[in-house]
C-alpha cells in the first residue's frame, strides 16, 4: 500500500510525497515536512504513527483495521487535538454502499432477515472483516439495534480475492441485494488520498469517509465544499 499510494501521489501535480515512513527510521522528523499523514501500516505501528501525528499536530488518515479497544481511544483521544479520518475500507463504493444499507435498514425496519457476506483473500487475518462489521453495525443502528446479534456473517478466504461483499435482506416474498467488488486495491489508496485532500481543509475532530464523501453533500445541488 505504501508504495501504491507513492506511485499514486507522483503522479498527481499538486501532491508531493513528503517521505515514506519504514519502522526504525526518524518519524518526526519525516513529519516536520508534512501536511499530512497516511497511515495503512499494522496496529502496531499505528500505535506510533499516532503518537507522532499527535505531537506535530499534523492531520492523520488512518485504514488500518484490526485495532484493539487501546488502539481505537488512543485514535479518539488523537482527534480531540487533530483531524484525523479513521475507517476499516478506505474505499469510495464501500461509502457508498454503507450509506445505502443504512437508509434501507431505516425503512425496512426489522422485518427483514440481513446476511452480511463477504470473500477475501487467504491472508487476510480477521473474520469476519473489518468492513462486514462496519456494514452490519451500520444495520444494526439503523434499526436501532445496540449490536450485530440479530445480523448473520459469512466469510470466505479464497485465493487473492482483494475483497467482495454483500449485504442481503430477506423476508418470505422478496429479497434485496447490495454488493461491492474489489478488483485491485488501488481503489483504498484513491480513497486515502481522497480523505487526506478533505482532511486538511478540516478542524479537529474524528471523521471517517461517511464525512469525507457527504459531509458537504448537498443533494439538491449534487455539489461538494
Amino acid at each position: 500500500m505504501g508504495q501504491a499510494l507513492a506511485a499514486s501521489i507522483e503522479r498527481q501535480s499538486d501532491l508531493t510525497v513528503a517521505g515514506i515512513w519504514r519502522r526504525g527510521s526518524d518519524l518526526a522528523a519525516l513529519l516536520a515536512d508534512a501536511d499530512v499523514v497516511i497511515d495503512f501500516s499494522l496496529p502496531e505501528g499505528t500505535e506510533l504513527v499516532v503518537s507522532a501525528a499527535v505531537a506535530a499536530r499534523i492531520p492523520l488518515v488512518c485504514g488500518v483495521s484490526g485495532l484493539n479497544e487501546a488502539q481505537m481511544l488512543s485514535i479518539q483521544q488523537a482527534a480531540e487535538s487533530l483531524p484525523l479520518v479513521y475507517d476499516r475500507n478506505m474505499s469510495l463504493g464501500i461509502a457508498i454502499l454503507e450509506r445505502s444499507v443504512r437508509e434501507a435498514s431505516a425503512s425496512l425496519g426489522g422485518d427483514f432477515d440481513v446476511t452480511v457476506s463477504e470473500v477475501h483473500h487467504v491472508h487476510k487475518k480477521d473474520s469476519p472483516s473489518g468492513t462486514a462489521l462496519k456494514l452490519g453495525e451500520a444495520i444494526a443502528s439503523a434499526r436501532g439495534e445496540s449490536g450485530t446479534g440479530g445480523i448473520k456473517f459469512e466469510a470466505e478466504r479464497r485465493g487473492e480475492v482483494p475483497g467482495d461483499h454483500e449485504v442481503t435482506m430477506r423476508t418470505a416474498t422478496e429479497t434485496l441485494s447490495f454488493a461491492h467488488s474489489v478488483t485491485t486495491r488501488q481503489v483504498f489508496v484513491e480513497g486515502a488520498i481522497r480523505a487526506a485532500q478533505w482532511l486538511v481543509r478540516q478542524p479537529a475532530g474524528l471523521y471517517s469517509m461517511q464525512d469525507v464523501l457527504f459531509r458537504n453533500y448537498d443533494p439538491a445541488g449534487n455539489s461538494r465544499k
